[in-house]
């Protein structure tokens, strides 16, 4: 799955080939918005709400985007390589010692996610190609997600991202396929090739559906938006197509249960509830800018934030403001001049023991080091800065000089004066 501003793209992993429909985990790439960010505004992994923990194992870095592994990925490696261990190698080849069918299950299980690894790799890769940064590859019980900063500026980038992912993985079908022609005498690395080589196959297949938010839908958007030439419109369309497809796997595993196949229709009910949630939430998100287009920074960001001198102890700061009036950030000026911002969570970072000690200007985050946006910029493009550099709020400069700012709070604020004025549904 490959995400940006608060959505995600998934890949999944696959299973016992006798029973395709039952065993696959191979969910395709759904491209989605995701922002996380600390609450002093300093860059943090982001995560996709409701699947990804905070707290991903990290892998290293590949072409400068970090690789981490959710906890949740532990969970389908152990069932995966079960499957493969006491169903799909005793039953292809005989004979073998317990031991080794294990070995196998849990090669080919892993195996199976670095193909995943390198489909993520390959939407990646073509995303840094239009300059849209991709902060981090994250493998989770569904397979993997790439978190994206920014949407496609064109129509044909959608195309190129969205497509490179399958072709990955439709070159890895066909390198695996060569390779157990190849291996047909050692039975093991026969079998787990050309099993790989299925399930690449079936991956390419399953993400090509057109809906979002599979690597289908997100091609179909790209060429309805190069149609009609309307980004929100392509994608109201696309996502809602997703969600045709998402109730059909609801119902295919409904009607799978009926039939007795009671863990495969478990689970492909479960992907279909998962796409659900996922092309609505894509919906939502089309809605929530809309609602945003043609509103100022302005009008939400937030001038009563306290001013606090840089000599400022944090012992002092913390008895003389935060407890007597519960200011949360706060602006350090030195002479007239806002030269920093500081937060509570910066605060808490610091040892209690040296609070007597150091001062505000010793840890606060300096102005000239922070995103900026200006007072007449647009709050949809504001966000997307947020959301592309992993920041939760923004200082707000006119001709040189702070004059407020923008957090994610003030936004959530001011939807909720929308929503209860009813000038919400007017948008």
């Amino acid at each position: 799955m490959s995400t940006t501003p608060n959505y995600g793209r998934m890949e999944s992993a696959g299973s016992d080939r006798r029973d395709l429909g039952a065993a696959h985990l191979n969910l395709g790439a759904a491209e989605g918005k995701t922002g996380g960010s600390s609450s002093d505004g300093s860059a943090r992994p982001a995560a996709r709400a409701g699947v990804l923990s905070r707290g991903a194992i990290p892998l290293g870095h590949v072409l400068g985007i970090r690789l981490g592994l959710d906890y949740s990925w532990f969970i389908v490696f152990v069932l995966l390589t079960w499957i493969l261990a006491d169903t799909y190698y005793p039953t292809e080849f005989k004979g073998w010692s317990v031991g080794l069918y294990w070995t196998m299950g849990a090669v080919t299980a892993i195996m199976l996610f670095v193909s995943v690894l390198l489909h993520e790799l390959g939407h990646s890769v073509v995303a840094l190609r239009y300059k849209i940064p991709v902060r981090s590859i994250t493998l989770f019980i569904f397979g993997g997600v790439a978190q994206i900063g920014a949407e496609p500026p064109r129509p044909s980038a959608e195309f190129f991202i969205a497509i490179a992912g399958p072709l990955v993985s439709l070159a890895l079908a066909v390198v695996f396929y060569v390779l157990a022609l190849a291996l047909v005498p050692i039975h093991p690395l026969f079998g787990m090739a050309m099993y790989l080589a299925l399930i690449n196959g079936l991956l390419v297949a399953f993400n090509l559906i057109p809906g979002f938010p599979l690597d289908g839908g997100r091609v179909f958007r790209a060429i309805v938006w190069g149609i009609n030439h309307n980004f929100r419109r392509a994608t109201l369309i696309a996502a809602n197509v997703g969600r045709f497809f998402a109730f059909a796997f609801i119902f295919l595993g409904i009607w799978q249960l009926f039939a007795g196949n009671f863990a495969g229709g478990i689970w492909i009910a479960f992907i279909g509830w998962f796409l659900e949630m996922a092309a609505s939430a894509q919906v939502q998100q089309v809605n929530f800018q809309s609602t945003l287009s043609g509103h100022k920074v302005s009008e939400v960001m937030s001038t009563s934030c306290p001013v606090i001198p840089g000599a400022l102890t944090l012992q002092q700061l913390v008895d003389e403001h935060i407890l007597t009036t519960g200011s949360r950030r706060f602006v350090v000026q030195s002479g007239d001049d806002a030269i920093g911002l500081l937060t509570l969570h910066r605060i808490k970072e610091s040892p209690r023991s040296q609070w007597a000690t150091t001062s505000v200007k010793d840890i606060m985050l300096p102005l000239e080091s922070m995103k900026r946006t200006g007072p007449d910029a647009e709050l949809w493009s504001a966000l997307q800065e947020m959301d592309r550099d992993g920041v939760n709020q923004l200082p707000v400069i006119s001709d040189g000089r702070l004059v407020g700012m923008l957090s994610r709070d003030d936004i959530i604020t001011h939807l909720r004066f929308l929503h209860d004025t009813g000038l919400f549904a007017a948008h």
